[in-house]
């Protein structure tokens, strides 16, 4: 089996349940407030790992992160490459979460923005040719690790949220793999939020602007389009019941990587993403609301719609 590296976040979510996303100037009462394991890092390695995956994770946390190596390792995640920073703080966000399911959340990078060289070096050691690095961009170092990564002829997968200006001067089209919503896609490829364009329009774009690479563009409610040069494979959502959508895009994200890293072909590993983000978002939470793979094949109501 091929070995899959996700070199990411490991965050602490304080979720606030709120009425509405606070405004400026405006003191907002929280009905409750609840702590969970989170980063897209280690979310998108438990939905690896859930998903089948043999995973290692390799980031930082400061000596007040315990609690996110328990939740790596009772996934069955490996945790040895992870460092702890006892003079840095373990990264947090805060996550409004209102009625509807919609989130808004505020990050503080903390540990996680003090990857140096040598930990990346020392980290893909254990790594080959054909193996799988997982990257987020709430790390630092992204350049470094795709270019040291492609050398060894590693496949790179990259979700490139939260999309800031950095992200411009990366190596994207060393990538294999690029899985992006539409904010993020519009941001790849210059576009205003303001340009009227179909899921066609930002499929032609993203081809333009990164020819080789495989696109993974995920539209919310509206599905999923898998994109790679004049392929274009459509999912449709499955239609759920949402109180939370935390973790939702991290679930199809890992469950999409492992599908077609064990041998799925990307409209298979479309559906699989699909319904494992679809049973995600009817749960609380970020990492605990991510389903296993039992839970994810037994679920054959999804394929009618509803759950």
């Amino acid at each position: 089996m091929k070995k899959i590296l996700c070199f990411g976040s490991l965050n602490m979510d304080y979720t606030y349940r709120v009425p509405h996303f606070v405004c400026a100037g405006e003191t907002l009462a929280a009905s409750k407030v609840q702590t969970f394991c989170g980063g897209k890092g280690l979310n998108q390695s438990i939905a690896l790992a859930k998903a089948g995956g043999n995973v290692y994770h390799a980031g930082s946390i400061g000596s007040d992160g315990a609690v996110l190596l328990e939740a790596l390792k009772q996934a069955n995640i490996n945790t040895e490459l992870v460092t702890v920073l006892n003079e840095e703080k373990t990264g947090h966000a805060i996550i409004q979460n209102t009625p509807d399911g919609e989130n808004c959340i505020l990050l503080f990078s903390g540990a996680n923005k003090q990857i140096t060289t040598e930990q990346i070096d020392l980290a893909l050691e254990r790594f080959e040719s054909g193996d799988l690095l997982v990257l987020q961009n709430e790390i630092n170092r992204i350049p470094y690790l795709i270019q040291k990564a492609k050398a060894k002829g590693m496949t790179v997968a990259f979700t490139p949220a939260p999309v800031n200006e950095e992200v411009s001067g990366y190596p994207l089209e060393e990538t294999d793999y690029i899985l992006l919503n539409e904010t993020e896609a519009r941001a790849l490829t210059a576009t205003e939020q303001t340009d009227k364009l179909t899921a066609n329009d930002l499929a032609d774009k993203l081809r333009e602007a990164y020819p080789s690479v495989h696109f993974v563009l995920t539209l919310g409610s509206a599905g999923a389009f898998y994109i790679h040069k004049q392929t274009l494979v459509f999912q449709s959502a499955f239609s759920v019941k949402s109180v939370d959508t935390t973790a939702a895009g991290d679930t199809f994200a890992g469950y999409f990587l492992q599908s077609v890293t064990s041998g799925q072909a990307p409209k298979e590993a479309l559906k699989i993403a699909a319904k494992a983000a679809a049973i995600c978002v009817t749960r609380r939470g970020a990492s605990g609301s991510i389903p296993d793979r039992e839970e994810v094949a037994s679920a054959d109501i999804l394929c009618g719609g509803t759950v």
